[in-house]
């Protein structure tokens, strides 16, 4: 990992579950279509479910006013992730890769921790160097205009972390009937 941060985001809420029900839950990415604006799902695709060195690859849709002066990948793609830390129940973390299957500095990761009622739940995403496809996008544009961008993206990662949070809060809250 390099020293580069190009940026950080993070987002928590509390969660009235255990967190090694929370943790079971958000390190299954198979389920991510519960909970993700972005991602529609997918598989994994080598090793077991939520290890390190895992891959699962995902299916991804964005919609067309997503930053929508700047061209980033529209509509449906996939992309490949790799676990690069799995603690339960206490921390999940996975890398984009790149097209040679290398993972890059874009990191996702949910952390949890106890709480009194249930547990804190915080979703971060991490860019170091951009990635392949962030160097894509930028190419050709003016250090303002990538300044502007990456500004509008983190936003963007932001929004979609809350709505990310409050689908798995709602999920992992819904009551369940004893018979």
């Amino acid at each position: 990992m390099s020293t580069t941060e190009t940026f950080r985001v993070e987002a928590a809420t509390a969660v009235a579950a255990d967190p090694a029900t929370v943790f079971a839950y958000v390190s299954d990415l198979s389920r991510s279509a519960e909970w993700s604006p972005e991602c529609r799902g997918g598989r994994w695709t080598s090793g077991e479910p939520a290890a390190v060195g895992s891959v699962f690859t995902a299916v991804n849709h964005r919609d067309p006013d997503v930053v929508a002066w700047a061209p980033v990948a529209r509509g449906e793609w996939t992309t490949e992730c790799e676990v690069v830390e799995s603690s339960p129940p206490r921390v999940f973390r996975w890398a984009m890769r790149d097209s040679g299957g290398r993972a890059q500095e874009s990191v996702w990761s949910f952390t949890v921790a106890p709480e009194a009622d249930g547990s804190r739940l915080t979703h971060s995403f991490w860019m170091g160097e951009l990635t392949e496809g962030m160097r894509k996008i930028t190419a050709g544009m003016s250090e303002d205009e990538v300044r502007t961008f990456l500004d509008e993206w983190a936003e963007k990662i932001h929004g979609d972390m809350r709505q990310t949070l409050d689908r798995i809060k709602t999920h992992l809250e819904i009551p369940t009937t004893h018979s």
